[in-house]
């Protein structure tokens, strides 16, 4: 009999620690839900920042989206990138280039459009690859068949260590710039080109056609890329003739005389746009005028 309500009594017990149990661990769930929640985040510096950089080049844009990690005073080329592997040039996802317009990347065809750029450093001699397929993290994933174009450039030594690694659009000129990429103390350097003179003459064809023709922006460029120096003349006179006091107008219609063998009427163009410029204490024009002065005279 006592054996019996011992038993039962212990079994009471342990039904009713189970419960316990039971409400301590719902408990902690709902309330470390709830501290969870409230948790707050922090804003911390990332170890790679992401850069974005876009570049007006030729008729339209070079726009780059990349990560630069830092050299932390590790050993970059060679040994964190391994020579002879595709690396992502960066860190994170791979780098993204877009081209605005149709372009040449060193003398290769490239379509305007979106590009992911990789390289395989290397000692003596880099690869570089422009892919179709932007999806990629890194180098992860990584298909030669989806390869646009690859080419060889050879690296060279920077004489300061570049702690970040950067890529830089430089040497712009109007068809031609370069891309450059530095790290640690190393740079390599590949061209892009664009042939705008096709586009560039059919928007003047185009432009002519208007109601307000653009004279003087069609007379420089012709002037300026050895076109017709004929038509450059008349239109940069068309051009005056709203603004007879634009001495940068005046400028190149003096230049336009003398290589029109004009010389008489280049020197009378040039001393105008000289004393214009003065007035404007235009220092650039000034210089250009007396030039164009001085040369057109020793033709007399």
């Amino acid at each position: 009999m006592i054996f019996t309500l011992v038993v039962y009594i212990c079994s009471k017990i342990k039904s009713t620690m189970r419960k316990t149990f039971n409400y301590l661990v719902l408990a902690a769930f709902i309330f470390g839900g709830t501290f969870n929640s409230s948790a707050q985040t922090l804003t911390v510096p990332a170890p790679s920042p992401t850069a974005k950089f876009s570049q007006k080049f030729g008729t339209s844009s070079i726009d780059l989206v990349y990560s630069r990690p830092a050299v932390k005073g590790r050993t970059i080329f060679g040994d964190l990138v391994p020579y002879g592997e595709v690396w992502r040039t960066g860190a994170n996802s791979s780098t993204k280039l877009t081209f605005g317009a149709d372009v040449k990347v060193q003398g290769n065809n490239v379509p305007a459009g979106k590009y992911a750029l990789y390289t395989i450093p290397g000692k003596e001699e880099w690869v570089i690859i422009i892919s179709k397929d932007t999806t990629f993290w890194g180098a992860s994933g990584y298909k030669s068949a989806n390869e646009l174009v690859r080419f060889n450039v050879a690296p060279m030594k920077v004489s300061h260590t570049v702690e970040s690694f950067t890529i830089d659009i430089n040497n712009i000129k109007p068809t031609s710039c370069d891309i450059t990429l530095y790290w640690d103390k190393t740079g390599v350097t590949f061209g892009v080109t664009q042939d705008i003179d096709p586009i560039i003459m059919k928007q003047i064809d185009e432009a002519m056609k208007s109601d307000k023709p653009p004279y003087w922006q069609a007379a420089n460029y012709y002037f300026e890329n050895g076109k017709d120096i004929n038509q450059a003349y008349a239109w940069v006179n068309k051009a005056m003739e709203t603004r007879p006091e634009a001495y940068w107008m005046m400028t190149t219609k003096a230049k336009m005389e003398m290589k029109m063998g004009k010389n008489a009427d280049a020197v009378t163009t040039a001393t105008q746009a000289l004393e214009l410029a003065k007035k404007e204490n235009d220092n650039s024009y000034i210089q250009q005028n007396e030039k164009t002065i001085a040369e057109a005279k020793a033709k007399k």
